[in-house]
Parts: C-alpha cells; structure tokens; sequence
C-alpha cells in the first residue's frame, strides 16, 4: 500500500504538522488514534429538518465504530441534508451545490477514504458526483425505505397515494378528517420514500453501479439489518484504502450498462435520466437519453413495486429478496465480471440469490408490464429529447393528439386548473413551460400537472400533459417530461400557442406540434427572453452554468472533461 493520503498532514516533523497533530490532541485523540491509521471521512447529510435521514445521528455512530474495528479513524464531515420536502424552489437547484462541497471536503481535509451517508432524492447523487470526482476510496450507505403506510388497514405508498387522495379530495370525494388521517399515516417511520420513487431508484443505482454492499439499498430505514450494515461499510472503507479501490478502478462502461439495465427492470423515477447522465459524465464513461429508451426497448419491468407497479412497496421488495434477487433474475441483461466495493464482481456477489416471493419480482418470461419503464421521444416540440415512463400511463395516451392548452408557469396552472369554465376535454393536451433549470429555477417537480377539477369530477384520472419540469419519482400518468431545449432558453416549447395541435406517440418516440415552419419562424422572430431568474449568489452561479436536462443538469465546469485534474492541496 501507498503512504496514506493523511500522512502529509500528520507525519511531518515540521511546523504544520505540529499544528495539526496538537489540534488533534485539543480534542482529545492520541497518536495511537491517527498514526499510520486509514482516515475515513463520514459525510453525514443528516439535519434536523431531514426526515428520510433522521436515523444518521445514530447511523454515523455505527459507521464509526466498524471504521475503529477495522483500525481506521472515523471523522465525520457535514454536508447539505437537501431534504426534498422543505427546501425551495428545489433540491434539484442545490445538488450540484452538494456534489462540489462533498468534493472539496474530501480534498481539503486529511482523509483517504470515504462513506457516503445519503438517500433522499438528490443527496446521492450529489454525494456521488462529488467522490466520483475526487476519486478517493468511495463506499454509499444508503439510507434506506421507510415501512409501509397505514390508513385504517390499507397500505399506504409514498407520494403515489398522496396524489390519488389529493384528487379525490378535490374531486370531493373524500373529507377533511380522511385527508387528515392520510397524512398522519402515509409516513410512519424514518427513512426515504417507501415506493420506487426517486430516492429508491437512486440507492438502487448506486447499489448497481457497485459502490455499496451489495442489496444494502432494499433494507428498511427501521430493521435491525440497517444498524449492523452501516458497520460493516465502516469495515469494508478501511479496507478500500488499503486496496486503493477507488471509483476510477471500480466504474466502467459495464457498470452504468449494469446501472441501465437495473433501473427499468425496477420501474425507475423518470430523475434517474439525469442523475444518471450526470454521474455518467463524471466518470468519463457518457450515457445519452438514446441509451435510456434501448434499456427501456430491451429491458422488462420485473419489480412489482408502485407506481409502475400493481401493489407492492420497497419493505415487501426486501423481504422478497431485495435488489440481489432482482439483479440474480436479470443476469443475462447484466455483466457479471463488473466490479463492486466489496471487491469481488458482480457475479460472486449474486451466487445463491433468491426470489422468496415471486409476485414482487417477477420473471424475465412474466413480466409486470409490456410497457417499457422509460421511454425517449423527440420532434420539432423537443429536438433534444424529452422522457415518458409508459409503464405508469394510461395505454391509451401513449398514442394521443389533441388540441394544446398552455399555461405559462407552475402559478398560472394553479390559479386556473380548477376554474369551471376552463376550455378543456378529457383530449385536451395540458402543456406548462418555464419550469426548466434555467425556468424553474432549478427543475422543480412540477411536471405531474394535475387533472382539471371538473374533469375529476367526471371520472377522469390521466390526460396528456407536456412540460420541461421533472416529477416526483412516487407521480404517474401520461406526464411528457424534461422537454429540451427548455422554454426559458428559447426551445420550441416557447413557440407552442393553445390550440395547436400536439402528437405524441410513445411507441414510436416521437413528440410534434402541428405548425408549420413559417409559423415557428415568426414566432421565433416575436418571442423575448425572460429576464434571467437570479442577480446574484449562488443562483447566479446556477444559472450561467447550468446544463439542460438532457446533459445531466451538471455544471459545466464541474464535468470531468471541462479542464485537467485538480492537484492536492499544497500544505506549506
């Protein structure tokens, strides 16, 4: 093994190092603690306000402690918590933020190895994007699925039944004491999203592309298994350093091919597309949104897991076998000899893997869905590309035309969806812009359009709608999402008027309006950038550096191939 990485701030007998081993002394460790030691960094995105990570104030303890059992010394760094539900406009605004402190933290700090400690939506990839860069010995313990919901004896799921109740409350339906009773049982434990919602998708990615314990993403926040494997990702850091696994040595082609293939086999979020792309890029391995819909195309949906699912959530999935069993029964989508964390491959870590419940994953020749989980569509509304998931869609709709009705923001929609005299038909194309990175700012999750109230009331519960925002990973229906070019920067959605007509055909992948050239140029001619979102902060950085959906949403000067590595820090 190499002189460890934390040696150049410990070992020398010099001034600096003084400094620094007597300002280690000031806390009370020893020489015995650091000398000759691995240094594993914890970064822990737990806060107070968090709730899929409140378990991390005890979790870290348990990472620590297999760090001291392997002979490591543990240091825990915080890191933005980004919970999805409290932070404004969104997440999405701030992963890159994330991705940059998680990189430079580990560059700047005397560590040599690294446990990711993340799980909400956008902290894992953030977490992700930012080690992949620094290219230190990487492990992700992922935080885990919440159990199961509860209302008055029907199960509950994440998100997916928060929009179903929604409508029927306002469609009428329901009261504000059922309402009540929804939110007072959909959450019932620490943990992210029980559904395969985004968080799930994104744990199970990371899981896929090798750089956690093999099936740690399926365990429950709640169940004992998750303790004693926050221990072992201790152990298993300090081991990582001393064989100097990092992820340039653990990425390859193969494991994002692997990472593809895992995704539409669960009924992914639609984020993993940009999340995706984006960590893609980082490791100088680039998918694009064509090799999405060929996974989408070639791959079947085997998870039985809401929303793309019929019934099950994240807790059944692990008692079913968890993410070992499913990737056991995809092995012939999977390259095998691709590498993980625990440094044996993918094929050592699947052998014995079971499926215990065989209606949650399902098999290659009994499928959940014909539909595939994710689909690409492009045309002169979206040269650039934009994202469907036909597997949690009406059929219906996945060949549909109709006339448009656009609505400039997220507030707009919201002041008039529910307006009686709205000119809209179950046929009707819901179109809303601005929502984009630039136009957002930052992507919200706005792109699951609600279904005009009126047309609730009639029985309706999916209809067409199109628009450059992403959704919630728990969301369903016939949602045309992450147009691009985005409306802010001049895309064809910006020429879009109510009334065109709008076609989109999923099958064949195709997204168009019906107007003419002509028409479009003049439009173009006429259309006036929107004054830019933000003056100044970090908002100002975003937003000159952001790159559209169908790039990842990175910024540009955080991509691999934007300059030459970084070096380490002189310690002068």
């Amino acid at each position: 093994m190499k002189p460890l990485r934390s040696a150049r701030w410990f070992a020398p007998d010099d001034l600096r190092g003084f400094g620094h081993r007597s300002r280690l002394m000031q806390m009370g460790y020893g020489p015995d603690d650091w000398a000759g030691r691995p240094v594993i960094a914890i970064v822990n995105t737990w806060s107070d306000i968090n709730p899929c990570h409140a378990h991390f104030r005890q979790r870290v303890e348990d990472v620590k402690r297999g760090v001291l059992q392997a002979g490591g010394f543990p240091l825990e760094l915080p890191a933005l918590s980004l919970s999805e539900n409290f932070v404004k406009p969104t997440t999405m605004l701030y992963r890159n933020l994330l991705a940059l402190e998680t990189e430079e933290l580990l560059r700047s700090h005397p560590v040599d190895g690294v446990v990711l400690m993340g799980g909400c939506d956008k902290t894992g990839p953030g977490l992700l994007m930012g080690a992949i860069s620094m290219d230190l010995p990487a492990l992700f313990l992922p935080a885990g699925p919440m159990l199961r919901g509860n209302l008055r004896g029907e199960v509950l799921g994440s998100g997916s039944d928060t929009w179903k109740y929604w409508d029927e409350r306002r469609a009428g339906r329901i009261g504000a004491a059922e309402w009540q009773a929804v939110e007072a049982g959909i959450a019932r434990s620490h943990g992210h999203c029980m559904t395969m919602g985004t968080a799930a998708t994104m744990t199970a990615i990371a899981d896929a592309l090798g750089f956690c314990l093999t099936g740690a993403s399926s365990i429950p926040a709640a169940d004992a298994n998750h303790i004693r494997m926050a221990a072992a990702c201790g152990r298993r850091a300090v081991e990582l350093v001393r064989e100097e696994l990092r992820p340039s040595r653990l990425l390859s082609r193969a494991s994002f091919d692997n990472a593809l293939a895992v995704a539409m086999a669960l009924g992914c979020s639609t984020n993993a597309i940009i999340h995706l792309i984006a960590l893609s890029r980082r490791a100088g391995h680039p998918l694009t949104l064509d090799d999405f819909h060929a996974a989408g195309q070639r791959v079947p949906l085997l998870a039985n897991i809401r929303p793309a699912g019929e019934r099950y959530l994240m807790e059944d999935f692990f008692y079913a076998g968890g993410l070992k069993a499913l990737m056991a029964r995809l092995g012939p989508h999977l390259d095998l000899a691709a590498r993980s964390v625990t440094g044996r491959s993918l094929g050592e870590e699947l052998a014995g893997a079971e499926v215990f419940l065989p209606d949650v994953i399902r098999s290659l020749d009994d499928p959940v869905s014909s539909q595939p989980s994710l689909a690409v569509l492009r045309g002169n509304l979206a040269p650039d590309g934009c994202v469907m998931k036909p597997a949690a869609a009406d059929p219906r709709l996945l060949r549909h035309g109709g006339p448009a009705l656009v609505f400039e923001s997220y507030a707009e929609l919201k002041a008039r969806i529910d307006d009686p005299d709205l000119p809209v038909t179950p046929d009707t194309v819901l179109v809303m812009r601005g929502a984009g990175p630039q136009g957002g700012p930052g992507m919200p999750e706005w792109g699951m359009l609600p279904i005009p109230r009126k047309l609730l009331q009639a029985g309706v519960r999916d209809m067409l709608r199109i628009s450059d925002a992403r959704m919630s990973g728990t969301s369903y229906g016939a949602c045309v999402l992450h147009v691009a070019p985005e409306a802010q920067v001049g895309g064809p959605l910006a020429l879009l008027r109510t009334g065109d007509s709008v076609s989109v055909d999923a099958h064949a992948g195709r997204i168009d309006m019906a107007v003419d050239a002509a028409t479009l140029d003049a439009r173009r001619a006429a259309w006036v950038a929107p004054e830019p979102r933000f003056g100044r902060g970090y908002g100002w950085i975003y937003a000159r550096h952001v790159l559209q959906a169908d790039q990842g949403c990175d910024f540009d000067f955080l991509e691999t191939g934007f300059g030459p590595p970084v070096a380490e820090p002189a310690i002068l």
